[in-house]
């Protein structure tokens, strides 16, 4: 099976040919914890070993949810129990800076729960937003539900793909290393204009509240 995957994909084969579900566990888990791992890199692999009866479809999602959620979640608890002085204190060895995680803190200042749902498709706020959530003292409830959904669609999004790509994943993968800059661009385009939007729609939502 290892053969058919190409790419960044070759290097996670030998530890899914091994550990199969529970390396899914492991890297997605502890990259919800803070660690920089290539979390979405492991559940496309897994996703294409599903596509070729290698490993059950739906245990790789049961797998890829419950670890996102639970990293997650012990991201927030370290955050919200642990504190500014216990993240930055450790955070440093993961890559997480005072500069990164101010960073996030902002973005999340003007976000919100827009953060949560969506912090999963954004490397480095995949990592910090629990934290940041947590520091932040945002309801664990609430924190707990839009995290759960936000995880559940990036779960499966990853793990179609490469279910979908099946043995078609080495020309897929040619492709997009081809085009790679263009399709950044175009989805660079695509979250800057939704952003814009969004802002846009909000700002004349609170204007028009203001004047009645």
């Amino acid at each position: 099976m290892s053969s058919q995957l190409p790419g960044v994909f070759q290097s996670f084969a030998p530890t899914l040919d091994r550990y199969g579900y529970a390396a899914v566990v492991l890297l997605v888990g502890l990259e919800g914890i803070g660690i920089p791992l290539p979390g979405q890199i492991i559940l496309i692999a897994a996703g294409i070993y599903a596509g070729a009866g290698e490993l059950s479809l739906a245990l790789v999602l049961i797998a890829g949810l419950l670890a996102a959620v639970c990293g997650d979640n012990s991201g927030y608890a370290i955050g919200r129990f642990g504190g500014r002085a216990l993240v930055l204190r450790f955070g440093r060895y993961v890559f997480l800076t005072e500069k990164r995680l101010a960073a996030t803190e902002r973005f999340f200042g003007r976000r919100g729960v827009f953060v949560v749902l969506i912090g999963r498709f954004v490397d480095g706020l995949r990592q910090a937003s629990g934290i940041v959530c947590g520091l932040a003292r945002m309801r664990w409830r609430r924190y707990l539900a839009y995290n759960a959904l936000g995880s559940t669609v990036w779960v499966a999004v990853w793990v179609f793909a490469g279910y979908l790509a099946g043995s078609h994943i080495a020309s897929l993968y040619a492709v997009v290393s081809h085009h790679a800059k263009y399709l950044l661009v175009g989805l660079a385009v695509l979250v800057v204009g939704g952003l814009a939007g969004w802002a846009i729609k909000r700002r004349a939502n609170r204007r028009a509240a203001a004047e009645c």
